[in-house]
């Protein structure tokens, strides 16, 4: 499991990022606070804060670096 930090802070963002990682047979959990939800989910993202960066787990062995780069344009720096 790898786990980065990204950021939502709009609705286009979220949508584009659901397709995202719909494109991946893996398993993404986002973790805010002592919430965790589906990351495919566009319903269980909007019940985040999503003001705030979100912790996201991938749940694969390999791939994990095509995946990153595909999240680039959400990762919280």
């Amino acid at each position: 499991m790898k786990t980065i930090r990204i950021s939502l802070n709009s609705i286009d963002k979220v949508k584009s990022f659901v397709n995202d990682l719909s494109q991946f047979n893996v398993d993404f959990d986002l973790v805010s606070g002592r919430y965790v939800i589906d990351a495919k989910s566009i319903m269980g993202i909007f019940s985040l804060d999503l003001s705030k960066p979100i912790d996201l787990n991938i749940h694969a062995d390999n791939d994990v670096d095509h995946i990153i780069e595909v999240l680039k344009p959400y990762i919280y720096e």
